[in-house]
C-alpha cells in the first residue's frame, strides 16, 4: 500500500505541475491576444478585477442564470489606460505609409527640378540651332563677298565708300553670329534665344546681298570689265 502511494506522488505532482503550467500559458496567451490581436480577455479574470483593472479595463456584472445567477468579469478594451498594440501599431503603420507618400512625393519633386536643371544647363550650353543655318550663311557669305569685290574692282575704287558700308554691316552680322555661337560661363543662352538671333541675322543677310546685288548692277550698268 504504501509502496502504491510513493508511485502515486510523483504522477499526482507532475499532473498538478502540468496542469499549473497549462493555466499559465493559456493566461498568458489571453494576454498576448488582448494586446497583440485584439482579443481583449484576461485570465483570472477576478484577480485582474482587483488588481490589474486600469489595466485590463475589467468591470463586473451581474448575469442572471436562475439560482446560479452571480457577479462576472468582463474586459472592456476602451475602459482600459494602455489600449491594445494592435491598433496603435495599425495607426504606426498608416502613418509610417503617410510620411513614405509624402517622402516619395519630395524625391519626385526634386528629381524634376534636378532635371530641369541639367535640361536648362544643357540648352544654354550646347548650340542646337546653328547647323540649321551654317550652309546658308555660307552660301550668302559668299554671295556677298563676291559682290563687293566686284563692285569695288568695277568701279576701280570709284565705289569704296559704298562698298566699305555694306562691308561694315556684313561684319557686323558676323559678329553677332559668332557671339550667338559662344557657349560656356558667361554666354549662357537658351536655345530658343539663339535661333530667334540667328533668324534675325538670316534676315539681315539677304537684305544686305540684296543691297550688294543692286550696286553690282549699278557698277556693272556704269563701267564694263571686259
Amino acid at each position: 500500500m504504501i509502496k502504491k502511494i510513493f508511485i502515486l506522488i510523483p504522477i499526482l505532482a507532475f499532473s498538478l505541475s502540468v496542469s499549473a503550467q497549462w493555466q499559465h500559458d493559456e493566461q498568458k496567451e489571453k494576454q498576448i491576444r488582448s494586446m497583440e490581436a485584439a482579443h481583449w480577455d484576461f485570465a483570472p479574470d477576478w484577480f485582474y478585477y482587483f488588481f490589474h483593472k486600469d489595466y485590463s479595463g475589467a468591470e463586473k456584472y451581474w448575469k442572471w442564470r436562475g439560482f446560479k445567477s452571480s457577479y462576472h468579469v468582463r474586459f472592456k478594451e476602451s475602459k482600459s489606460n494602455v489600449k491594445g498594440v494592435a491598433a496603435r501599431r495599425l495607426l504606426q503603420i498608416e502613418a509610417e505609409k503617410s510620411k513614405a507618400k509624402v517622402v516619395e512625393a519630395e524625391r519626385k519633386r526634386i528629381k524634376e527640378l534636378n532635371d530641369e536643371e541639367l535640361r536648362r544647363f544643357t540648352d544654354r550650353n550646347i548650340d542646337l540651332m546653328y547647323s540649321k543655318y551654317a550652309d546658308y550663311f555660307s552660301e550668302l557669305q559668299v554671295s556677298i563677298k563676291d559682290g563687293l569685290n566686284y563692285c569695288y574692282t568695277a568701279s576701280k575704287g570709284k565705289f569704296q565708300k559704298a562698298v566699305k558700308e555694306l562691308a561694315d554691316r556684313n561684319e557686323v552680322i558676323n559678329s553677332n553670329i559668332a557671339y550667338l555661337r559662344k557657349t560656356g560661363q558667361g554666354y549662357e543662352l537658351e536655345n530658343v534665344k539663339r535661333e530667334q538671333g540667328y533668324a534675325k541675322a538670316k534676315t539681315d543677310m539677304e537684305e544686305l546681298k540684296r543691297s550688294v546685288f543692286k550696286l553690282a548692277n549699278l557698277c556693272h550698268a556704269y563701267y564694263d570689265i571686259k
